[in-house]
């Protein structure tokens, strides 16, 4: 993989994890986490260019759809968990 492509895969991986970070319920959020590490875990002996750009397209499209699923969940804000409140 070249070198600019491991840095827009960083890249997209940070934005992933901060975009996750902003889910207002907890469930939502480590579940969010959980997923995205996994993701890139599992993906991340991948070399083929093709698989590799389908997969950035992927996950630009999962960034878009948390960004909008945390601004609709600030809409609609609950009472934090106890989980949360320590």
């Amino acid at each position: 993989m070249a070198a600019s492509a491991k840095l827009q895969v960083l890249s997209l991986y940070r934005m992933l994890l901060r975009e996750s970070q902003k889910f207002p319920s907890y469930n939502y959020r480590t579940y969010a986490l959980r997923r995205v590490k996994h993701a890139f875990s599992a993906n991340k002996t991948v070399r083929d260019r093709q698989v590799v750009e389908k997969l950035m397209k992927e996950g630009h499209e999962t960034l878009a759809l948390m960004k909008r699923q945390v601004s609709i969940g600030k809409m609609y804000e609950t009472q934090k968990s106890i989980v949360e409140e320590n």
